[in-house]
């Protein structure tokens, strides 16, 4: 069985890392600091809005704190995987109803779509974290 930490990309899994962490936990602060724009994109199935956004946002900064923590590192990444998984129907009713997330006003119908795919992406990164970081070089 080959190595899971080898590979191309082993010397970029470390700051990939403390980049991946640094975006879950500024998302999480903007989810809490100005909940409107992410409220807004919640399907409107799903009840108490403010609550759910609230939810992710804590999630999104203690996710992004864990995968920091090499004991947690696991657990945190595939807690990721599962929350990207639960806010994939906002990014869905977003596309569908053209939705405006920020104060950017008309986003590009291709964007929003292309936004869809891309969760696969966040989701493929986060799961690298599930196995352990190469040896550092000494």
């Amino acid at each position: 069985m080959s190595d899971p930490t080898a590979g191309p990309f082993a010397r970029l899994k470390r700051p990939l890392l403390y980049l991946m962490s640094a975006a879950y936990v500024l998302a999480g602060v903007a989810h809490l600091l100005a909940p409107e724009p992410f409220e807004r994109i919640v399907p409107r199935e799903l009840p108490r809005p403010r609550l759910l956004v609230t939810l992710s946002g804590v999630a999104e900064i203690g996710l992004g704190i864990g995968v920091l923590i090499p004991r947690t590192r696991p657990a945190a990444a595939k807690g990721i995987v599962l929350l990207l998984a639960a806010v994939f129907p906002a990014n869905v009713n977003m596309a569908v109803r053209d939705l405006d997330l920020a104060a950017v006003d008309d986003v590009p119908d291709a964007a929003l779509w292309a936004r869809l795919p891309l969760q696969a992406v966040l989701a493929a990164w986060a799961w690298w974290y599930t196995t352990p970081l190469p040896e550092r070089a000494e």
